[in-house]
């Protein structure tokens, strides 16, 4: 027996959110759009709500994130399209402290029979925190638009909780039955990830290697001539390890990892992505950074040496890479040759080649400043992208 559904009253919502001073960007996919309609037809929205938005279509998903996703109704897409929203909401004028995106990918009942679960995932995420929230619906025991009704339920249930609106404006029903449960995981950001996403400082210690220094302290800032490996880990696997091992040796003093947790073209990770990145490094040293460029990255780590694999090497010369000018790739190649301590750089194979840095067409300057790591000395092929796409099909 299903309860009776009922949305929060908008008015009180928004009056709730108004006094926290929230600016707020919706995005509802696969479900749950009635979310934005329920408080953009209310007066005195246009004081909370900067923006309202329904990706629909795949092609539209992927625009917004950058690129084409493992899964569409997950927790991580869910929490890739909230902290997309909060940097559209600071993007609109909001201060950090006031910018919330919300949203809700759903995969709800639809003219076929569906063999995978009708899911409904929430996400939020502010400077203070990311949370995301997962629920089950039983098959076939609503219809489609009763299973939109608690789309949006959830995420309007979401949203008055980011700001920690404990009044009966966040207690609609979304009209569970029997075995349906809401499962909601929260991380609360320490200080410093939360000045580090608020642009208030270039790199946080995210963990620490043992014997090295101890603990990842807050104020610990990243020392000149280092040997630095950057990348998204996504997942860390046995090939980085072995690079970071061979890299060591060669340069004769231990490795940092470093991870930017903001992106060029994609948005930036969320405190429980960042939490389950930091995971992976555990006994090894790592730095979260604002850095996605590598001309940024030598700020950040300056007079240090850098691992890289071939296919990052080859884009350090690319003007592709630098708005399709090749006068700036020229300056980019200058600066990296005479600032960065040196490189080390890995080969790779791609479509079954082999590929050897070493016969990569990239100026003199950079290969003055590169030792190339032999095919004999290092070669494991692994696909950070099909390790993703192996863990999302177990999903």
């Amino acid at each position: 027996m299903l309860q009776e559904q009922r949305l929060p009253d908008p008015a009180e919502l928004l009056r709730g959110l108004e006094a926290a001073g929230a600016r707020i960007v919706l995005v509802a996919t696969g479900g749950g759009s009635a979310a934005v309609s329920h408080l953009v037809s209310t007066p005195g929205a246009s004081a909370v709500v900067l923006e309202g938005l329904v990706p629909y279509a795949r092609q539209a998903v992927d625009r917004l994130l950058g690129g084409p996703q493992e899964t569409y109704c997950s927790s991580r897409a869910a929490r890739r399209l909230a902290i997309m929203a909060w940097q559209r909401a600071l993007g609109l004028g909001a201060d950090t402290d006031a910018a919330v995106g919300a949203a809700v990918t759903a995969s709800l009942r639809t003219r076929a029979m569906k063999r995978g679960a009708h899911r409904i995932v929430a996400a939020t995420h502010t400077i203070a925190a990311t949370s995301v929230a997962t629920l089950m619906l039983r098959k076939d025991a609503r219809s489609r638009e009763e299973e939109e009704l608690v789309a949006a339920g959830l995420l309007l249930e979401r949203l008055a909780a980011a700001n920690g609106n404990g009044s009966p404006a966040g207690a609609g029903n979304l009209g569970l039955g029997a075995g349906e449960e809401v499962a909601i995981e929260t991380l609360r950001a320490p200080e410093a990830w939360r000045q580090l996403c608020a642009g208030g400082r270039p790199a946080v210690r995210a963990a620490v290697a043992p014997g090295r220094d101890g603990q990842a302290a807050d104020d610990a800032r990243p020392t000149a001539g280092g040997l630095v490996f950057p990348g998204s880990f996504d997942p860390l696997h046995e090939g980085h390890l072995r690079m970071a091992v061979i890299a060591e040796e060669i340069a004769e003093r231990p490795l940092e990892f470093e991870l930017s947790v903001t992106n060029v073209d994609k948005p930036a990770l969320d405190y429980l992505e960042m939490r389950a990145r930091a995971a992976q490094f555990a006994g090894r040293a790592l730095w979260f950074t604002r850095a996605p460029t590598f001309l940024e990255k030598l700020d950040v780590f300056p007079a240090s040496t850098f691992v890289m694999g071939a296919d990052t090497y080859a884009r350090l010369a690319d003007p592709r890479y630098y708005g399709g000018s090749p006068e700036a790739a020229a300056r980019a190649v200058e600066r990296i040759a005479t600032q960065a301590r040196g490189l080390i750089v890995f080969g790779r194979e791609r479509h079954g080649v082999f590929e050897d840095p070493a016969r990569l067409d990239v100026p003199a300057a950079l290969k003055a400043v590169t030792y190339f790591v032999s095919q004999r000395e290092f070669r494991l092929d692994i696909s950070s992208t099909e390790l993703r796409r192996q863990a999302a099909a177990v999903e």
